[in-house]
């Protein structure tokens, strides 16, 4: 076990104590998820989303306390920001605080210390019976539907939406799963893609390597928001045929949107904040 390089802070040992899960005496829990790299993990979340960026969330209440839920969101950024700033979310701005388990895309399990260091945290290969698992296991799965594509928008379409797949929809049916939509807005600004080298990403095993105005995606400090929706409920089995999921993605996909417009209209000041509409 390779151990990410930094000291917990000692309330964030506090809340990982406070987490709805059972570790055994080496603080491991079933899924081979470390207390100690959860606390390391938080500390250096919690710096990037308040004190690098600046980071405003919405409709956390929203989220329930307990039992499985799968966080359903846009992806943006060219880095994935979002998927850290929405699992700081859930155990910073929760009472509780609740452990958010992402499905990391593939290619990261081939990245030797990186891999291990996520898997550690709690964030796993994206595979149907590693979610279906943590499902049954009442947990909270964190799913961007968009996948990479998501990630790899042009900064002209950093709020819109590419297409959905529709495994997530048939998992949260057959797990009898609540579907909650959140939106997050600011990862266009923050890295401002303007073309992505594919070929260059295939040749060191990534989907692709997004190219900003400074060349680099290091990502500038600017303000974000996260804005949770209601849960969503949706009847079946998983075994539905293929209309009738795409008719349940496409309304996730219109909840999403919907929140999308509402974190813009905020960001340039169009909304305020008692006007949101997030039930």
């Amino acid at each position: 076990m390779i151990p990410l390089p930094i000291k917990a802070s000692r309330d964030v040992i506090e809340r990982v104590d406070r987490l709805e899960i059972t570790f055994n005496r080496h603080g491991i829990d079933r899924f081979g998820v470390s207390k100690s790299e959860i606390a390391r993990g938080y500390t250096i979340a919690r710096w990037f989303a308040q004190s690098y960026f600046s980071t405003s969330v919405y409709g956390v209440e929203n989220i329930p306390k307990a039992g499985r839920v799968m966080l359903v969101g846009n992806h943006s950024g060219g880095v994935a920001i979002d998927a850290m700033i929405v699992l700081g979310s859930t155990f910073f701005d929760m009472e509780p605080p609740r452990l958010a388990q992402g499905m990391a895309e593939k290619f990261l399990n081939r990245v030797p210390v990186l891999s291990e260091i996520l898997s550690r945290m709690g964030q796993f290969t994206g595979l149907p019976e590693h979610a279906a698992r943590l499902l049954e296991d009442e947990r909270m799965l964190l799913v961007f539907p968009e996948g990479a594509r998501g990630t790899a928008k042009l900064f002209p379409e950093r709020d819109s939406l590419v297409g959905f797949g529709t495994g997530f929809m048939r998992l949260a049916l057959a797990n009898r799963s609540p579907i909650l939509p959140f939106a997050f807005v600011g990862g266009g600004e923050a890295v401002p893609t303007v073309t992505n080298l594919v070929q260059l990403g295939k040749l060191i095993g990534v989907p692709y390597i997004p190219v900003t105005p400074w060349l680099l995606p290091v990502p500038r400090p600017v303000d974000l928001q996260l804005l949770y929706g209601s849960p969503m409920f949706f009847e079946g089995t998983g075994r539905e045929e293929d209309h009738v999921i795409r008719g349940y993605v496409d309304q996730v996909k219109d909840k999403i949107q919907g929140l999308i417009s509402q974190g813009r209209a905020l960001r340039e000041g169009r909304l305020q904040e008692s006007e949101l509409e997030l039930t």
